[in-house]
């Protein structure tokens, strides 16, 4: 670092990164209460254990490969080639991944997407509940949460990306990238794995399975809240100089930029963050006339189906995106439980997937024409970029990929639990060993009792 304005500019930046993944920390335990809130409490250490194991799983993977993959990757598929030079200082026994003094960004950089890489698998942990073998989730954990998604981050979420270049793709705060992808993963699994037992009548008519603990789901929501706001933090690079990154950024002054180095504020970010949280929050209690569970998942579905533009939306837009996203990812919802008895336990393929792809097209729409990245060259802002974008990410990059893994797991027997253990419920073994060792106690108490009379 030479001289002191580099400096504190690196320190800053170091710290900065540092604490978002902090606060980005909240979603993961936000989806662990969330989860378990849902699930029936035969159920809890199973949703609760399964949950916590996608920690060491996707941080070891995404360190060995997963980091790799972001950098060797932006360009189009097949045509481009993989980036090996920008890849090579990133393989995991490079000297920027290790501990050292003279490299003081890549860690928290790659924590910042590492926890991205968390909440990408969690959001299909959530839809498979009570009915998924631990061993088969956390395959998929790894294969969404250390391949697919940065894949589709590599394309669409930097600055080179190809998407971003040929498609004008603009997903600044990852509707695409990381949620619609997520939601058509786990619909690629619901789809082979099946509903729980007793979820439909013989008639095939949906039955609500309320959640065991409003409580317990309600704070789980509100952590993914504040988590998500420091990850609208993490998506942006704070402080770049005047001259910018390869002489492409220009100005007069210091600035933050998004993730496609374009000049942005916390400002802006945060006015758009609340005004869309708060539409989903109000279209989603009208439309599910005061469902809780769906009016604090709706503020959910409204900041994520606002997401893609909220760089560039005025607050009005991104109030008005936020509540329109959410009602028509709830009327889905409902529409494919109905028609392909697909039963999604949290909701999560409506929340993310749905929010996600109609967020994503809808800001074609409204930045039409607008800059994608501060590059020279680079397509502008677009409907059919943005439903190409959409598309690749929910089906290409989603859907496909966890059909076809799902199915090769059913028909090797690894993907549900047997039919017994599902009606007796996953912890019923250690729920079994507790009530007996409850019951050896009472019993030693009463004869304790006795005995002194």
């Amino acid at each position: 670092m030479d001289g002191n304005l580099n400096a504190l500019t690196t320190i800053f930046t170091e710290f900065y990164y540092w604490v978002t993944v902090v606060f980005m920390f909240l979603i993961h335990v936000g989806f662990c209460m969330y989860e378990v809130g849902v699930s029936r409490r035969k159920n809890h250490m199973h949703t609760l254990m399964k949950n916590v194991m996608i920690i060491p799983l996707v941080t070891i993977t995404f360190f060995f490969f997963g980091w790799w993959i972001y950098w060797a990757f932006p360009a189009f598929p097949v045509i481009g080639g993989i980036d090996f030079a920008a890849g090579k200082a990133n393989l995991p026994w490079s000297d920027t991944m290790a501990t050292n003094t003279s490299d003081r960004i890549t860690g928290v950089f790659w924590a910042a997407f590492l926890l991205f890489s968390w909440t990408a698998a969690s959001i299909v942990s959530g839809s498979v509940i009570e009915r998924i073998r631990s061993s088969a989730l956390w395959i998929h954990a790894i294969l969404i949460g250390s391949v697919w998604w940065i894949i589709d981050a590599a394309w669409g979420w930097s600055a080179t990306g190809w998407m971003v270049q040929k498609l004008g793709y603009h997903d600044a705060y990852a509707s695409g990238v990381i949620h619609a992808i997520a939601g058509g993963y786990a619909l690629g699994i619901l789809l082979v794995l099946g509903p729980r037992i007793g979820k439909f009548a013989p008639d095939g008519t949906p039955r609500d399975i309320p959640p065991h603990n409003p409580w317990m789901v309600t704070i789980g929501l509100f952590m993914i809240y504040t988590g998500f706001w420091g990850f609208y933090a993490a998506c942006n690079i704070p402080l770049i100089s005047p001259e910018g990154i390869g002489g492409e950024i220009t100005g007069t002054v210091w600035t933050a930029t998004n993730i496609y180095l374009a000049p942005t504020t916390l400002g802006a970010i945060t006015f758009n963050f609340l005004m869309s949280l708060s539409g989903g929050l109000m279209a989603t209690y009208i439309i599910s006339k005061g469902d809780p569970f769906w009016t604090f998942s709706g503020g959910l579905a409204g900041i994520i189906g606002a997401s893609a533009g909220n760089d560039l939306y005025h607050p009005i837009q991104a109030l008005l995106v936020g509540a329109i996203v959410p009602v028509i990812a709830y009327k889905l919802h409902y529409y494919v439980e109905r028609r392909f008895k697909i039963d999604d336990a949290v909701g999560a393929v409506a929340v993310h997937g749905y929010s996600g792809f109609l967020g994503v097209v809808i800001a074609g729409f409204i930045l039409w024409g607008a800059p994608s990245s501060p590059y020279e060259g680079f397509a502008t802002i677009n409907p059919l970029g943005q439903f190409i974008g959409a598309v690749i990410m929910f089906f290409g990059l989603g859907f496909i990929p966890a059909y076809v893994v799902a199915k090769i797991q059913m028909a090797r027997g690894t993907l549900r639990i047997p039919l017994e253990i599902e009606l007796q419920g996953l912890d019923f073994t250690d729920n079994l060993i507790y009530e007996e060792a409850v019951a050896e106690i009472t019993a030693a108490h009463h004869e304790q009792l006795n005995a002194g009379t």
